[in-house]
């Protein structure tokens, strides 16, 4: 079976990867004051606002827009409006940060197995050239063969099952 080779030749120029540090350094200084670091314990306090929760959020937002008349007087509403506001904000750019991220994961994907492939190609050249007379290719044959186990790796699971 052949293998695909070169998947993903498309490489990103001095340029462009400039414009990508510059512009991540941007975004970054840009929700400096905004990104918060909560330790899994936190985000396990504060992160089980559900779908349904948020439904609820919205409503009452609905409610305060459209009959204010019917606002609790014991809640600050600017501040609620300041947090709805920054939270739809805040989700339109991680819908945006996860396509962008989805995208640059596939890419480099492609490249790893290009990578990989090509290393391959490397290897059993070098274990072709290692009859001959250069020493060069069997020390690098020696050094490359670390990578490659001859005992087959026993699934754990699959062990169990034969007991």
């Amino acid at each position: 079976m052949s293998t695909l080779k070169n998947l993903n030749s498309t490489h990103l120029s001095a340029e462009q990867i400039e414009t990508v540090n510059t512009s991540l350094g941007s975004l970054e200084t840009a929700l400096i004051d905004t990104v918060s670091n909560l330790s899994s314990e936190e985000r396990r306090k504060y992160g089980s606002v559900s779908e349904q929760n948020k439904l609820f959020v919205n409503k009452v937002n609905d409610y305060a827009v459209n009959q204010p008349t019917l606002k609790s007087p014991d809640v600050d509403w600017d501040e609620f409006t300041n947090d709805f506001n920054s939270r739809t904000v805040l989700e339109g750019v991680i819908a945006r940060l996860e396509k962008l991220l989805t995208g640059v994961q596939n890419a480099k994907i492609l490249h790893d197995h290009d990578n990989y492939q090509a290393a391959l190609d490397d290897y059993a050249y070098t274990n072709y050239k290692t009859g001959t007379s250069d020493p060069n290719y069997e020390a690098k044959q020696k050094e490359l063969k670390q990578f490659f186990s001859r005992t087959r790796k026993v699934n754990k699971e699959d062990t169990n099952e034969q007991e």
